[in-house]
């Protein structure tokens, strides 16, 4: 499996401290199944280091990691903040492409913003990138209000979604809201967003498992989600073709959709 969303090199945001506990983090995912991470760290104004540490952190750790004997590939990357995707300038964001293509994980606010949002993501796409959106599940500008979400999707950006949200780890609102995108099409990655070997661990297919409970088949579909998709978009690519949406199991569907689907609710 591909995992584009982690923190796993030392020392450059809330990620493992030292190597030696992203060597324990690589060695759980690749346990878990994961063959290739991308290290994503936070690019945003709390962590001021040089994104040029990206690229050489990356290459030590994967020297450590064939010295341990674990089969697992890191690949450089970054979470990118809205307003440091205002700010940073082509150099710089080379740094943080995702396998240096032209996709982009750009974080989804964690407050309420208007329409800065959109405006930043479609400037970037007007630059060229194509931005995935990290973690919009658990974002206050996406979470009950559907339509804004399809208002993004629609205008070419995709999202990642994190196992953790599928596996109900972000409490319920989280995850009927998880539920609803991906029955709307509206999810194009699973990623982990790991921080740790045990705090905010790596793994993907057991929320999968968790989620096939309402939504019967989609585990059948964890193989275009976690690398079919991701795949592609490391190497630059547009999406495979994707697998048609699951139905819910559970009733109340209705319901659901008024209250999460209606902006502000």
């Amino acid at each position: 499996m591909i995992d584009l969303h982690s923190h796993i090199l030392p020392g450059l945001d809330d990620g493992p401290d030292h190597i030696e506990a992203s060597v324990a983090l690589a060695r759980a995912a690749a346990t878990a199944g994961t063959a290739t991470l991308v290290a994503t760290p936070h690019i945003r104004g709390d962590y001021p280091f040089d994104p040029a540490r990206i690229l050489p952190a990356v290459e030590e750790l994967n020297a450590r990691l064939v010295g341990e004997g674990i089969s697992l590939e890191v690949v450089p990357g970054g979470e990118v903040s809205i307003t440091s995707l205002l700010e940073i300038d082509d150099s710089t964001l080379d740094a943080v492409r995702l396998g240096g293509g032209p996709y982009v994980l750009v974080e989804s606010p964690y407050t309420h913003t208007g329409e800065l949002l959109e405006r930043t993501l479609f400037e970037a796409q007007i630059r060229g990138l194509r931005p995935l959106l990290a973690h919009p599940e658990r974002s206050p500008c996406f979470l009950g209000d559907l339509d804004r979400m399809e208002r993004v999707v629609d205008r070419g950006v995709l999202s990642s979604v994190t196992a953790g949200s599928m596996a109900g780890r972000f409490g319920k609102p989280v995850y009927d809201f998880t539920v609803l995108l991906f029955e709307r099409g509206l999810v194009h990655d699973v990623a982990s967003d790991a921080h740790g070997a045990e705090r905010r661990p790596p793994g993907l297919l057991a929320g999968f498992e968790r989620l096939d409970e309402d939504l019967p088949g989609l585990l059948d579909q964890a193989d275009w989600f976690t690398r079919a998709a991701p795949g592609a978009i490391l190497r630059g690519e547009e999406l495979p073709p994707r697998p048609d949406a699951p139905g819910r199991r559970r009733r109340g569907f209705g319901r659901l959709v008024a209250s999460l689907g209606r902006r502000g609710g």
